[in-house]
């Protein structure tokens, strides 16, 4: 078949057309890409509890921060950490044998692993942008109840994430946050109508904390903040299992026995 010159000439400006086209849609699809880097929260402050000996302290759970840091960090994203405070107190309990041991005690003890140089290098979220990160990530332990919360700086970072795409997760009492972060675009909480996991208010009750933490610190518990968010809380099989909530954008996990899996669900939110 023959084409005239003006067909031909037609031909070629609507291939130069759906080449623009083409090229303008990958430009922007990977501008509206959200970064390949993790914003890990940690409580930055640290309380008295009630089944620690005297002097030693509640503060941040170290394998819920440790555990998804080698997983973010194996699959090539930057993990930055980040507290209210910009610092941070190591729980008593989570140093003890039975939860922190083998390459995990070492990596923790020694201050120039990456992990140690990076969680020790924290600092408050008005020091970070949040444009620059893909997925925020609120690591546990139970002064989580009482920092984040209020943990304004916190909650912006994770609202301006969320809202760009990017994917909030959260493991043990860090999933407490769930229940306050907003969609700047909408001012609803995010958690609203969507399901979420974290530590159970029986697993308080058989640590004997549970009086403590209604009495003393005064502070709503996981179920209590994701359930008065208009969130879906999805109690796990059993208190210390590795279980996993992932409900679009937002991933949970239960206890520091779920911490890898959370951090891998999380991946997988952002992939998808």
């Amino acid at each position: 078949m023959q084409y005239s010159r003006h067909e031909s000439y037609r031909d070629r400006l609507l291939f130069s057309e759906k080449l623009h086209t083409s090229i303008f849609i990958i430009v922007t699809v990977i501008q509206m890409s959200p970064p390949s880097k993790v914003l890990l929260a940690v409580s930055g402050v640290k309380a008295t509890h009630p089944e620690y000996p005297e002097g030693e302290i509640a503060g941040l759970f170290i394998t819920e921060a440790l555990h998804p840091f080698n997983v973010f960090t194996a699959a090539g994203f930057e993990v930055d950490f980040v507290s209210e405070s910009g610092t941070y107190y190591a729980d008593w309990f989570s140093l003890t044998p039975d939860f922190l041991k083998g390459a995990d005690k070492e990596t923790f003890e020694n201050k120039d692993s990456p992990f140690r140089k990076a969680l020790d290098a924290v600092k408050k979220p008005s020091e970070y942008n949040a444009g620059d990160y893909g997925i925020f990530f609120a690591a546990g332990g139970h002064t989580a109840l009482l920092d984040f919360p209020t943990a304004s700086g916190l909650l912006k970072a994770a609202g301006d994430i969320y809202k760009r795409g990017g994917v909030v997760a959260a493991v043990c009492h860090g999933s407490v946050i769930l229940g306050y972060i907003k969609n700047p675009e909408t001012n609803e909480n995010i958690i609203k109508g969507k399901k979420a996991t974290g530590f159970t208010v029986a697993a308080e009750e058989e640590l004997k904390v549970l009086d403590f933490i209604r009495k003393e610190w005064k502070k709503p518990l996981v179920v209590d903040a994701v359930e008065a968010a208009g969130g879906i809380y999805v109690n796990p099989p059993g208190n210390w299992d590795d279980f996993v909530v992932a409900d679009g954008k937002i991933v949970s996990g239960v206890n520091p026995q779920s911490a890898t899996s959370t951090a891998k669900g999380a991946l997988k939110a952002f992939e998808s």
